[in-house]
């Protein structure tokens, strides 16, 4: 790899908004005005007008996930990490198996073998850009939990969404960076959890779970067991399953996020609902899988199409060109956070192709990198 100036870019190239970024994602100008609403910022998250809105945007959450009969949407402060610690404190019974593909498998996992109250997790491994299907244990090993993301946001893998099925085991899929951008059939999982920043356009401090009955009932009997193992109220998902039927949380949420996530569910429904907005970011992704499949100078880090990520497209660049200091040169120019994920240890560039990216957007950016690298290479 060589040292190499990059050009300027011809302004004209340059996309109208700049932010591929795979979380924090755009944010739409509609969502910061509705942060202007009178009786919402700055008052009781307990009172009427707070409560409406968690209400409304539960509500679109249901319409747009199709979410089934008898499963609950529950909210709570911290982010998908947090809901890692509460799976672990709250769903998982004894022992849990994980499949890890890239860094947020493995942090879940970690969180799970750190836990003093749980037996030492089994992990079945695959490399960077590609994934495993995860399949029943034997019932000598103890395992009551199965976890795998749907999306693996550090290297741009989907994996498809099915049950695991081993008798009286919960499944638990991370679907943070994928949730209201893909269709999901939650009727095979037990939580499908997932933050507010990705697709969902708002910004970061809360996690929301569709939570199955059977989920439900296991947090319920895990928390109620006599002389059973401390659980700290802001983990209890049993408090946090009871706050969210009142439309509220534990403790105070950071509601802005909460007004901005409503917002970009009843415009995601709007535009036509997850039939639309899936099509949209397939649409938008394969523009930049296409190109790099086209390009001498990149290629898609996924090599296995039905594996590449509508939403979060990774991009291995030609090693005689630096994809950090490409993606550092086009930050100056405006177009912003699509550098490799940190640990990842590949030269590319990862793209957020979200609901709120716009196609002519993509097409710029794409542009905009040809540009370049047609002039150093």
């Amino acid at each position: 790899m060589f040292m190499v100036v990059f050009p300027d870019i011809d302004p004209v190239l340059l996309p109208a908004d700049g932010r591929f970024g795979c979380g924090p994602s755009k944010v739409r100008p509609d969502q910061l005005q509705a942060l202007f609403t009178p009786l919402l910022m700055g008052t009781s998250h307990r009172a009427a007008p707070v409560r409406h809105v968690v209400a409304s945007f539960k509500d679109g959450l249901r319409s747009l996930l199709s979410v089934p009969e008898g499963y609950e949407i529950v909210l709570g402060n911290g982010g998908a990490s947090a809901f890692w610690d509460a799976a672990c404190a709250c769903l998982i019974d004894s022992r849990a198996a994980f499949g890890s593909w890239g860094a947020f498998g493995a942090k879940f996992a970690l969180e799970a073998e750190r836990a003093p109250h749980l037996r030492t997790p089994l992990i079945d491994e695959a490399e960077a850009g590609s994934l495993v299907t995860l399949a029943p244990r034997d019932a000598s090993e103890s395992v009551d939990a199965y976890a795998y993301p749907h999306n693996e946001t550090s290297t741009g893998v989907a994996s498809p969404v099915y049950r695991v099925d081993a008798p009286g085991a919960l499944t638990l899929v991370d679907g943070t960076s994928i949730a209201g951008a893909a269709p999901v059939d939650l009727t095979r999982v037990d939580a499908y959890y997932f933050s507010l920043q990705k697709a969902l356009g708002s910004d970061g401090g809360l996690w929301v779970a569709v939570l199955s009955p059977a989920a439900i009932e296991r947090a319920r009997r895990i928390e109620a067991a006599p002389q059973g193992r401390w659980i700290p109220q802001f983990l209890s998902l049993s408090a946090a399953i009871d706050n969210s039927r009142k439309d509220q949380t534990l403790n105070t949420p950071a509601v802005a996020t909460i007004i901005m996530a409503q917002r970009q569910v009843a415009w995601l429904n709007e535009r036509g609902g997850m039939d639309a907005v899936a099509a949209h970011c397939a649409q938008a992704s394969s523009l930049i899988y296409d190109w790099a499949e086209a390009n001498l100078a990149a290629r898609p880090f996924v090599e296995n199409p039905a594996w590449r990520s509508p939403v979060t497209a990774t991009i291995e660049i030609d090693e005689a060109v630096s994809a950090s200091e490409l993606a550092a040169h086009l930050r100056t120019r405006g177009i912003v956070d699509i550098g490799a994920y940190r640990g990842v240890g590949a030269n590319q560039l990862r793209i957020g192709t979200w609901p709120s990216v716009e196609l002519e957007d993509v097409e710029a950016l794409l542009a905009c990198i040809d540009y370049c690298l047609e002039r150093v290479l």
